[in-house]
C-alpha cells in the first residue's frame, strides 16, 4: 500500500501498512435451510450445481453472507464499485477454523450476488446496495476418531446457531468516504494532499470525524481471501452489524479528489488561513474593548487602584522583610553548623593523638617488662636493650617462648656446674682432671642445652609462622630459627 509523506509525519504510516486487512462475522447457516437465505430458489439450484459438487455424503454445506456493502460500526465501507468487481474473488479460497491456517477444515465452493431482498442479480448488472453470498463445505469423514468427533460436534453446533462465519480481506488502498450532517455522501481520494485525513480513521486511532464530517476509510483493490469458522466474537466492534447505512454512489457520481469547498473546507492550508483571520478578528476586537476600557476609567477608579497598588507594595515589602529574616536565620544555622563541624574535627584530632601517645607507652612499657625479664636471665643492660630491639616484631607468646627456652637452658648450665663442684669436693682426685676433660663435659652439656632451646623455638612455631608472609612461610620460618640460635649461641651458651 501507497505511504504518503503526511501519514509518516503522523507517525501512522507502519499502522497503514500493516493495516491491510478487515474481518466480516456473519451466522453460519445450512445451505439446505431455504428461510436463510430468501433468494430465488432455481437461482441457488443452478449455483449449487454448478460450483458446490452437491449431495456428496463426506460434504456438509454452508450458506453465508460474505459481505454486505455499506458503513460499518468500525467506520470502514464497503463501496459499491470495488465490492462488486471483489465479487468472484472469494471462490476455490480456504476455510479454516478459527482463523487458523493449520487447521483447514473445507473450503469456498462458490460465490454470488443479491439484493437487500434477496433476489439475485444478474452478473452484468451493479447495484448500488447488495450482499455477496458464499456456498462452502465442510470436510465431515475423517479417518482419526478425534477428527470425526470433533466434526460430528461442529457441526451440531452449526445447527444450533453456535457458529459464525468470519470473512477476511485484503486491499491494496483506500479512498476516504465522507458523510455529511444532513446524510450525502461523497468519496474522496486519498493522495498526498488530503492523507492528512487519515490520523482522524478510527482504524488508525482517530475518532472518526473532522470539521462536522462523518470519515470512514473506503476500501479499493479488494481481494477476499478466506473464511473461518470463529464462535461468537467477544468485541462488537469487530462484527458489522449495521449494515443499513448504505454507502454507494450511482454511476454518474465522481471522486472527488479534493475537499468540498465551502464553509467546511479541511485542507490545512485554508483551515490555518481561516483560523488567523479568525485571531486577528479577535485581535482587533479586543483592541477596541481595551481603548474603550481606558476611555471609561475616572479619577474615582484611578485613585481606588491606586490604593490596592498601595497594599500590594505593602504586602510585598512585609514579604520582603520576611524574606530578609529567614535568610539571616539561615546564615547563622550555616555558621553554628561549621562550628560543630569544626569542634568534632579538633576532638576527632585530639582522640587520634591520645591514643598514639596511649600505644607507644604500651610499646615503652612492654620494651621495659622484657629487658627486666632478660635483665633477670643474667644480661647486662646494652645486651638487653639490643635484644629487645630485635624481638620487638615477636608477640607476646613467642617472647615467653624464647624467654622459657632461655631459662631452661640457664637451669640446666646452672645444675651442671653445681653437680661438678660437688664432685670435686667429695673426690679431691678429680682435680686432678685435666681441664680438658671438664672442658669437653661443659661442650656436651652446652650441645644438650642447644637441643633443649630448639625444642623451645619449636612449641612456637605457630606464633613466628604468623608474623611473616604465607607465600614465604617455610623459609622465613627457618631464618626466624636459625636467628634465634644464632643468639642464644653468642649470648647465652657461650657466657
Amino acid at each position: 500500500m501507497k505511504i504518503f509523506s503526511k501519514e509518516i509525519e503522523d507517525g501512522i504510516a507502519e499502522l497503514v501498512q500493516s493495516s491491510a486487512s478487515v474481518a466480516y462475522c456473519m451466522p453460519a447457516s445450512l445451505a439446505s435451510d431455504k428461510s436463510s437465505s430468501p433468494t430465488s430458489k432455481d437461482f441457488i439450484d443452478k449455483i449449487k450445481a454448478e460450483s458446490a459438487n452437491p449431495k456428496q455424503i463426506d460434504l456438509y454445506y454452508i450458506t453465508s453472507v460474505l459481505v454486505s456493502t455499506g458503513w460499518n460500526k468500525n467506520d470502514d465501507v464497503f463501496n459499491s464499485a470495488s465490492t462488486w468487481a471483489a465479487r468472484d474473488t472469494p471462490e476455490d479460497k480456504q476455510f479454516n477454523f478459527m482463523h487458523d491456517e493449520n487447521d483447514i477444515i473445507g473450503h469456498i465452493t462458490g460465490s454470488y450476488v443479491v439484493d437487500k431482498n434477496g433476489d439475485p442479480i444478474a452478473d452484468d448488472t451493479q447495484p448500488d446496495d447488495f450482499d455477496i453470498i458464499t456456498e462452502a463445505v465442510l470436510y465431515n469423514s475423517w479417518t482419526d476418531p478425534d477428527n470425526r468427533q470433533r466434526m460430528n460436534q461442529i457441526i451440531a453446533e452449526i445447527e444450533e446457531g453456535k457458529w459464525f462465519v468470519s470473512m477476511e480481506c485484503l486491499f491494496a488502498g483506500f479512498d476516504y468516504a465522507l458523510l455529511d450532517d444532513e446524510g450525502n455522501a461523497k468519496l474522496l481520494s486519498r493522495n498526498e494532499s488530503s492523507a492528512f485525513l487519515t490520523k482522524h480513521l478510527r482504524a488508525y486511532g482517530g475518532n472518526g470525524e473532522y470539521e462536522g464530517y462523518k470519515i470512514g476509510r473506503s476500501l479499493r483493490d479488494i481481494s477476499f481471501s478466506g473464511k473461518g469458522l470463529v464462535s461468537k466474537p467477544a468485541n462488537p466492534r469487530s462484527v458489522i452489524l449495521d449494515a443499513s447505512k448504505a454507502f454507494s454512489l450511482n454511476t454518474n457520481s465522481t471522486i472527488l479528489t479534493t475537499f468540498p469547498k465551502g464553509e467546511k473546507d479541511m485542507s490545512d492550508t485554508n483551515l490555518l488561513e481561516k483560523q488567523l483571520a479568525d485571531i486577528k478578528s479577535e485581535l482587533a476586537s479586543a483592541k477596541e474593548d481595551n481603548e474603550a476600557l481606558r476611555v471609561q476609567l475616572s479619577e474615582a477608579s484611578i485613585k481606588e487602584h491606586g490604593e490596592t497598588i498601595a497594599k500590594l507594595e505593602e504586602t510585598v515589602a512585609e514579604k520582603e522583610e520576611a524574606i530578609k529574616a529567614l535568610e539571616v536565620s539561615c546564615a547563622e544555622k550555616e555558621a553554628a553548623y561549621t562550628e560543630l563541624q569544626e569542634s568534632v574535627e579538633a576532638k576527632d584530632k585530639d582522640f587520634k593523638e591520645k591514643m598514639e601517645e596511649l600505644k607507644k607507652m604500651k610499646k615503652e612499657k612492654k620494651a621495659e617488662a622484657r629487658k627486666a625479664a632478660l635483665l633477670d636471665l643474667g644480661f647486662d643492660a646494652d645486651e638487653a636493650e639490643e635484644s629487645v630491639a630485635s624481638y620487638e616484631d615477636f608477640d607476646d607468646a613467642t617472647f615467653e617462648a624464647i624467654i622459657a627456652g632461655m631459662t631452661k637452658i640457664d637451669e640446666k648450665k646452672k645444675a651442671g656446674y653445681k653437680a661438678k663442684m660437688e664432685e670435686k669436693k667429695d673426690d679431691k682426685k678429680e682435680e686432678e682432671v685435666k681441664a680438658e676433660e671438664v672442658e669437653a663435659e661443659v661442650e656436651a652439656e652446652e650441645a644438650e642445652a642447644e637441643v633443649a632451646a630448639e625444642e623451645a623455638l619449636e612449641d612456637t612455631e605457630t606464633s613466628e609462622a604468623a608474623l611473616v608472609d604465607a607465600s614465604n612461610e617455610e623459609d622465613e620460618l627457618s631464618a626466624t630459627r636459625a636467628s634465634v640460635a644464632e643468639w642464644l649461641e653468642n649470648n647465652v651458651l657461650n657466657k
